[in-house]
């Protein structure tokens, strides 16, 4: 009998992987076994990344609020309290993109936070 080698799905899976690999440089677009490992490679770090650019946008954005505060004289984490103890419910993407693009919008929140804080020491 025969050797099968189900000819018609093997090449469909590997031309899938070097459909993947396609603009790779020389053997890692041409090669299976090249390609294979690059893609995995790829996919891997695609992974992680996607997970890292969560934590990257979430510093990006304390740092923006920080430095906004802190024109206010106001550190962060009093402004973050503050906003806690006023219990207004606004992310820091909000409060990042409000700090760059209506610096007046972003005083009255500065404003809330730090009449929420005296009112709570008093």
């Amino acid at each position: 009998m025969p050797r099968a080698t189900n000819n018609p799905a093997s090449r469909r899976r590997r031309n899938k992987v070097l459909k993947r690999a396609k603009g790779y440089y020389s053997g890692r677009r041409k090669l299976f076994q090249n390609a294979k490992e690059t893609v995995r490679r790829a996919l891997r770090f695609a992974y992680r990344d996607r997970r890292a650019r969560k934590r990257d946008f979430r510093v990006l954005w304390i740092a923006r609020i920080s430095a906004a505060t802190r024109a206010c004289e106001l550190p962060y984490s009093r402004f973050m309290a503050g906003l806690h103890a006023a219990s207004v419910e606004v992310n820091r993407k909000i409060l990042a993109e409000l700090a760059v693009n209506d610096p007046t919008a972003f005083n009255e929140y500065v404003k809330i936070a730090q009449k929420a804080l005296e009112n709570k020491t008093a």
